[in-house]
């Protein structure tokens, strides 16, 4: 299905950690609001080359009477974010979106957690300040657990302290708060949210999420964001598709783009 693209103007696009961007760019104001788990699909104005746009999650989100402002955070990881990060200001970008569907609030939840691997904070950062200005989550029910390799790949922690009373930072050397991988400091902590009181929503790695599916039971309302390649973002080319386990146990394939890119963690076919 044709989604409507937009011209954007890059007003902000800094290096905030080694190969990780943070880009404001601003919209006409008719851009719609988007959902916390939503994306974009982002190119350079007139660039043919590379041909397809990337999808970038959206960090955060704010209108005026006059335009409307997103934020991208995304890290480097071939050409095309390479051109991304080499665009200064007043550069034209072409957007389209917001694309995808969003993470379900569980408004009757005492316990809001949050795991977050590398760029998946971008995700679940939106949701946090979804949660505290919307649906009126106290931050004091919110905890963020943030992973990454080392202390140069943490990004997000600034922000992330306005809506979260509790932030648990685990890095694999160590250089940065725990010595541990996300999801083993989550496990250590597991028995503090009981399962009919707890939201857990996450965004990071695959081996992340398999291992959170692992030591999470059905009882436990969790949702992820899907972390997957894709050429078109409106799910025509079907080059996302993943395998997902319904309710009848028949395994059909979901595009990551137009069906997801949030699903229940359980209906998720890891292996």
């Amino acid at each position: 299905m044709a989604k409507d693209i937009y011209v954007g103007e890059v007003s902000h696009n800094e290096e905030i950690q080694v190969d990780h961007f943070l880009m404001r760019i601003k919209l006409p104001v008719c851009f719609a609001e988007p959902l916390p788990g939503q994306f974009v699909m982002i190119r350079i104005a007139g660039l043919q080359d590379p041909f397809l746009s990337r999808p970038v999650s959206i960090y955060s989100f704010a209108r005026s009477r006059t335009n409307c402002t997103i934020e991208l955070l995304y890290r480097v990881v071939g050409k095309g974010t390479q051109i991304l990060a080499g665009l200064i200001k007043r550069s034209q970008v072409e957007i389209c979106g917001p694309l995808g569907g969003g993470y379900t609030i569980a408004p009757s939840r005492k316990n809001i957690i949050f795991i977050a691997g590398g760029i998946g904070v971008a995700p679940l950062s939106l949701l946090a300040q979804y949660l505290c200005k919307t649906a009126c989550h106290d931050a004091e029910a919110m905890t963020f657990y943030l992973g990454a390799k080392t202390a140069d790949a943490v990004v997000g922690l600034d922000g992330l302290g306005k809506y979260c009373y509790r932030i648990v930072v685990c890095t694999d050397d160590g250089s940065l708060g725990e010595k541990s991988l996300v999801t083993k400091a989550f496990q250590r902590d597991i028995k503090n949210y009981p399962p009919a009181e707890s939201a857990i929503y996450a965004c990071g790695p695959r081996p992340m999420l398999r291992s959170l599916s692992k030591m999470l039971t059905k009882k436990y309302f969790c949702q992820v964001s899907l972390e997957e390649r894709m050429a078109c973002g409106v799910g025509a080319c079907i080059g996302c598709a993943v395998a997902i386990k319904e309710e009848d146990d028949k395994t059909v394939y979901k595009r990551v783009c137009a069906d997801g890119p949030v699903f229940d963690l359980q209906k998720v076919i890891w292996e």
